[in-house]
């Protein structure tokens, strides 16, 4: 069986068809690179030569039945599915699929409510009815985790009819919980628990990582290979088990959500990276685990006023682990804010993963060498004496936090939400205006506010916005957040819903 896992049936099927020399009348039209190998763009052609198209030997990812199937097979023992389905649009098209396998149109679904976009896009596609319960804050930090259980339980006594439970964990901060009593309520209840785990597609290959989603009683799980394993940009996968989930529908939303011209490199890395797994199985992590905690114990010695979160000693009540290959790092002595070592880490050529007011989430991977550790902290210690040398002045404005302010986006009185339909559509722009962001309390949002990272909207379309959310977009607004709307990236405002007088009386006219 070694020998067998040891293989990798799609990346060996690449590999045997563009050693045939075969000659190309199909597409793609580069040829597998011809004319790269004598320009300056012949690093690529490695790759090029195994991007192809849908042929006998290659199999077909909308219809597998070679190559592909015995990798999605291979992928499937290795995580722990029964049916494992490679992803070639991220975890984004496992997370529109899974809610389309689940929700017709009206159909209602418990779901935490901060939740990467594409959830909100999957809803849209579905038409389906979110029932968003609130997550719990983290008094630590102020970020936002999964919700109370008993928040998840008096949503599945209040709205029995509905569909599925999806949760999103570990969050991008790698804060993660026990799912399985999550998991035992919805199960309960008669319904599936879908979980984005996107940043957790490492979780339950190691003893020191959490216990997977799969491990702990879910039915779809999507992750993202590409970001904590080593498959390419966009490959992901999408994890089932159990009886709860109709696997033709997901299957039929598959086809529905991904392209019906998939990138081969993208499904070879899939494959290569479970190949791997499989062949060196936890000792696959042991480069970079040795990397964190040598960063840990340099950073410790070097007595900076670098912190680590988790590290201080205060109770957890919103999560119960720490994803050890994602150490997030603050300054504790509040004289630059997580967006400003951000900048600072960069200009030294260490590139972060993202940043909040306070914090900076950095990622370590499976082989991250010890180089690569002292590297970062020669950085951090170069930085904190520059900053000691100018008195501050580094940051004129630096505007700091005590905590992060993204959770005071999902303060509510009763965690649990009435159903709400998030329009598929945008609204029309004659029935909307352009208010800055002071005024926009009170008002009916007519586009998604979403910081980038990590893609969580603060508010969609249609909902109502809060004084909590104003205050939020711009604190992170002022201390220098990107957002996906290009009005945010000056001066700030939203564009809202025109109040139904105001719509009224220009028709008329």
């Amino acid at each position: 069986m070694k020998e067998q896992i040891a293989k990798a049936p799609l990346y060996e099927a690449l590999l045997k068809h563009r050693d045939g020399s075969p000659i190309s009348m199909h597409v793609p039209g580069h040829k597998s690179g011809e004319g790269l190998d004598d320009t300056d763009f012949k690093e690529l052609l490695p790759v090029f030569s195994i991007d192809v198209t849908e042929l006998a030997d290659t199999d077909d990812l909308h219809h597998p039945e070679g190559a592909i199937l015995k990798a999605q097979q291979l992928a499937a023992l290795c995580f722990g599915a029964e049916e494992t389905h490679f992803l070639v649009g991220g975890s984004t098209a496992g997370n529109l699929a899974m809610i389309l396998a689940v929700c017709k149109q009206g159909d209602s679904i418990i779901i935490q409510r901060n939740v990467h976009k594409s959830v909100i896009h999957g809803l849209m596609l579905a038409g389906a009815e979110p029932v968003f319960v609130m997550p719990e804050i983290d008094t630590e930090t102020g970020l936002p985790t999964v919700p109370a259980l008993k928040s998840i339980k008096e949503a599945l006594h209040r709205y029995p009819d509905a569909k599925a439970v999806l949760l999103s964990t570990p969050n991008y901060y790698g804060m993660s919980t026990d799912l399985q009593p999550y998991a035992d309520a919805a199960h309960l209840a008669g319904v599936p628990l879908l979980v984005d785990e996107a940043h957790g597609a490492h979780y339950g290959l190691h003893s020191a990582f959490p216990k997977s989603a799969l491990q702990q009683g879910a039915d779809i799980v999507v992750q993202s290979t590409h970001k904590t394993l080593t498959a390419m940009t966009m490959a992901a996968m999408l994890h089932v088990r159990g009886s709860l989930v109709n696997s033709k529908r997901l299957k039929h939303a598959l086809t529905m959500v991904q392209s019906t011209s998939p990138s081969y490199p993208l499904l070879a890395s899939l494959d290569i990276t479970r190949a791997q797994l499989d062949c060196k199985g936890p000792g696959y992590f042991s480069k970079g685990l040795a990397a964190v905690e040598h960063f840990k114990a340099r950073l410790q010695s070097a007595g900076l006023p670098i912190r680590l979160i988790g590290d201080n000693g205060i109770s957890h009540t919103a999560y119960e682990a720490l994803d050890p290959l994602r150490p997030v790092i603050y300054d504790s002595s509040g004289r630059v804010s997580g967006y400003m070592l951000l900048k600072l880490l960069s200009n030294q050529g260490i590139w972060a993963e993202m940043a909040d007011e306070r914090h900076v989430v950095l990622i370590f991977g499976a082989n991250t060498e010890l180089d690569t550790a002292d590297r970062l902290v020669d950085v951090l210690i170069t930085i904190m004496a520059q900053l000691d040398s100018n008195h501050g002045e580094a940051e004129e404005a630096v505007s700091m936090a005590a905590v992060s302010s993204i959770g005071l986006a999902f303060a509510s009185a009763d965690p649990v939400q009435a159903p709400f339909r998030i329009q598929r559509q945008l609204p029309e722009d004659e029935e909307t205006e352009q208010v800055s962001v002071e005024k926009a309390a009170g008002r009916i949002a007519a586009e998604m506010i979403i910081p980038y990272p990590p893609g969580i909207p603060l508010v969609y379309h249609g909902e109502t916005i809060s004084v909590e959310v104003i205050q939020v977009i711009t604190g992170l607004a002022a201390r220098g957040a990107r957002f996906q709307q290009a009005e945010l990236a000056g001066i700030p405002s939203i564009r809202v819903m025109k109040r139904k007088n105001e719509h009224n009386k220009k028709v008329q006219v």
